[in-house]
């Protein structure tokens, strides 16, 4: 039996020291928040407290959802939409939270504000300590935020950003090579195919990891 971590187990079953580190789909119990296996959050303040810390505002309708192979890092923060304030007239203040006359004056016009929509972070993203992350945010697979980002616009594919607002500092592959690891998607691969070649997932370049792929039947022209 190979011997790798169980993703269904809360902290990585090979590393039991490592109490930091929780996968999040095994803590996560909100139907608001999805994340893939194998995503962790490492805290030593409590990574399995990530849905109520981390997660804020987190009332609906809108999702987090988070992808596989995703490393979070202390402090990393996903602001979900509900947080925002009208700003379609006059005043900002949030009339409609405080019930009474002033929510039946003004729930129909909380209800009907725009959404930002759910925040979507993809496969093998990295996101640094004390990273914020905006309502509606999508960062594409393979991306990096750095240390006290706060994002606040989309990331695409393998972009490595920061800064506050963040900005793409620079891209980690040429736009084919990009293209071509997110066809490899090598996050999606049966687990022991990945234990199998994680050399040259972890420190390969894209054209030999295609390589590997197609004979292994993991990637079809």
């Amino acid at each position: 039996m190979a011997d790798t971590p169980d993703p269904s187990r809360v902290h990585p079953t090979t590393r039991p020291e490592l109490t930091n580190v929780a996968f999040l789909s095994t803590v996560v119990s909100s139907p608001l928040i999805e994340i893939g296996d194998y995503t962790y959050y490492d805290d030593p303040d409590g990574a399995a407290e990530f849905e109520t810390r981390n997660v804020l505002y987190n009332y609906g309708p809108a999702k987090l959802r988070i992808g596989r192979f995703c490393a979070l890092a202390t402090g990393a923060r996903f602001i979900m939409p509900a947080a925002n304030h009208p700003m379609i007239g006059c005043a900002t203040f949030p009339f409609a939270m405080f019930g009474g006359d002033w929510t039946r004056a003004t729930a129909d016009i909380a209800a009907g504000l725009p959404s930002k929509g759910d925040t979507v972070i993809g496969n093998d993203v990295w996101i640094g300590r004390d990273a914020t992350i905006m309502p509606g945010v999508h960062i594409d697979d393979g991306a990096i935020i750095a240390t006290a980002a706060v994002v606040t616009s989309d990331i695409p594919a393998y972009g490595i950003a920061g800064g506050n607002p963040a900005r793409v500092i620079r891209r980690r592959f040429y736009d084919a090579d990009v293209e071509l690891l997110q066809r490899i998607a090598w996050w999606n691969w049966p687990v022991q195919a990945i234990t199998d070649h994680v050399r040259t997932i972890m420190a390969g370049q894209p054209k030999e990891l295609a390589a590997l792929a197609r004979r292994e039947g993991l990637l079809d022209d």
